[in-house]
């Protein structure tokens, strides 16, 4: 996941999961872009507007193990390159995910923690892709999928390095292809990559499935079961540079599936019983990754590990990285063998990005590692508010005040 496709959840996300929920989400612009000099944050100065956090004092697991890797990554020099963004300096940054942990570690009631936050905290709320907070929130998670660290006849799919001719800029961005004479080109994109087989020899690991290829393509990262039972997780090294489309929207228009119908199963189960198929629909989407083998658990772009339901992704360019955020939607979660989507409160950390995670309008929230995340993350489609934490400043906000 690092810089991870991210995956999200659904037609706009990075996932492949589900589509459009009603004609009116569908026409909603979640990916609207910022206007010039507009933040993406505006500071709530009406304490009415200002969420209610008791609920989710209720639940604070993980959460201080998500602000120890927020701060881990602020203690990185290059972490500060990214501050200040708007009035948010890389010591508020880090002041307030220690101010917070201390305020867990109080033993305050659920309602004094409450009051102490509003008390302590200036609230900051993302202008969404209407510039009154609509975020639309969708989910990743991280596949299983057995594999081979070489070919045979059953594992014949690969997921390759990052090859030696592709350029990236200081933040990890894709430059393009360095040819002849140190000239750079845009890199080509995945149809042309997998059709002329240009990688060959740069393979990582093999797969037994080619739509599983492309599932991890999308989430960015993946657990591979080899052949000697052992699990290793591949991580997100790099992209080629070309933008995200998403194939789900393909196959409804295509009437492949119907959209009432779409799911990551779905898509799993047609293209298992059309597999002649799978290159005509991925190769829609120019955008294709490159791996590495990771130590530990799967990590995103903060080069953190990600915690289910307490790592973020979102647009890195506005928003400030490993920082606190609440969020406030409907989840989906399973009860009895059904799952449903039930409100949702709770805090995060921003601590990863996605290629189609760009813009105000949009937000991936980690549903976790193997088929029931992967169940979850595809049922996560869902509008909300998104707000950001920081210890109270004397100073004039930089960011427009409502």
């Amino acid at each position: 996941m690092k810089r991870k496709i991210l995956l999200s959840a659904l037609l706009l996300t990075t996932t492949v999961i589900v589509g459009c929920r009603s004609r009116q989400r569908a026409k909603t612009p979640y990916d609207q872009p910022l206007l010039p000099g507009q933040s993406a944050l505006r500071k709530i100065t009406d304490p009415y507007e200002i969420p209610d956090f008791t609920m989710a004092c209720f639940d604070l697991a993980e959460v201080q193990t998500g602000i120890d890797r927020s701060l881990n990554y602020l203690r990185k020099p290059s972490s500060r390159q990214f501050f200040p963004l708007g009035d948010v300096t890389h010591t508020r940054a880090v002041d307030s995910l220690k101010a917070f942990a201390e305020m867990m570690n109080s033993r305050l009631t659920t309602r004094s923690m409450n009051e102490a936050i509003r008390a302590k905290f200036d609230v900051y709320m993302s202008v969404g892709c209407d510039n009154v907070g609509t975020v639309l929130f969708t989910g990743y998670y991280t596949p299983i999928f057995d594999g081979s660290m070489t070919r045979t006849e059953r594992f014949q799919y690969p997921l390759y390095k990052m090859p030696k001719d592709l350029m990236k800029g200081p933040d990890g961005e894709t430059l393009g292809q360095r040819g002849s004479g140190g000239v750079v080109t845009q890199y080509p994109p995945r149809a042309i990559i997998e059709s002329t087989k240009m990688l060959a020899g740069t393979e990582l690991l093999w797969l037994s499935d080619p739509f599983e290829v492309y599932i991890a393509h999308v989430q960015g990262s993946a657990k591979i079961r080899l052949p000697n039972s052992k699990l290793i997780t591949v991580g997100y090294t790099a992209n080629n540079g070309h933008d995200y489309q998403s194939i789900s929207k393909e196959l409804v228009n295509d009437g492949k599936i119907r959209t009432d119908q779409l799911s990551l199963t779905a898509m799993i189960a047609y293209f298992k019983s059309n597999p002649n198929l799978v290159d005509t629909y991925v190769w829609r989407n120019p955008r294709f990754v490159f791996f590495k083998i990771q130590d530990g658990e799967p990590r995103g772009s903060l080069n953190e590990q990600v915690i289910p339901l307490r790592t973020i992704a979102t647009d890195k360019a506005i928003f400030p990285r490993g920082c606190l955020t609440f969020i406030s939607t409907r989840l989906p979660q399973e009860s009895a063998g059904t799952v449903a989507n039930q409100f949702y409160s709770g805090f995060a950390l921003d601590q990863d990005t996605g290629g189609a995670i760009r813009a105000p309008g949009r937000c991936d929230v980690y549903m976790g590692i193997g088929d029931q995340a992967g169940k979850l993350a595809g049922q996560t489609y869902q509008e909300g508010k998104l707000y950001y934490l920081f210890l109270k400043s004397t100073e004039p906000s930089l960011f427009y005040n409502r």
